[in-house]
C-alpha cells in the first residue's frame, strides 16, 4: 500500500478565549418576550380561521397603553368587535393571543 502525505497543522501557541469575550447572556428570560414574526393581522386571521373558533373567541389583547382580556365575535377592516359591543382599533393592537376559558 502506498504511503499518503502527512496532513499539515499549525502549532497552537496561544490561548483561545474568544467565546468568553464575545458571548453575552441575559439570565432573566421572559416568556412573553419570545420572538414572533407574524403581524397582528396574521394573528387575527389565524384566530378567526382556527377550528376552535365558532362564534366567540377568548383573547388577550395588548394595546399601546394596557393589556385586556376580551371575548371577540368579529372584525371588519379597521376594528375588532367584542362581545361587550366595544370596537378596538386594529392599529392600536400590539399583540393578540388566544386564551382558553
Amino acid at each position: 500500500m502506498k504511503e499518503l502525505p502527512k496532513v499539515f497543522h499549525n502549532k497552537i501557541d496561544k490561548k483561545f478565549d474568544n467565546n468568553r469575550n464575545v458571548f453575552y447572556s441575559n439570565n432573566t428570560y421572559d416568556e412573553d418576550r419570545s420572538v414572533d414574526t407574524r403581524t397582528v393581522l396574521q394573528k387575527i386571521n389565524e384566530i378567526f380561521s382556527s377550528p376552535n373558533y365558532v362564534y366567540k373567541a377568548n383573547v388577550e389583547i395588548t394595546l399601546k397603553d394596557k393589556k385586556v382580556t376580551k371575548r371577540i365575535i368579529g372584525r371588519n377592516k379597521n376594528y375588532i368587535i367584542t362581545m361587550d359591543n366595544d370596537l378596538i382599533p386594529i392599529n392600536d393592537i400590539i399583540d393578540i393571543k388566544s386564551t382558553k376559558k
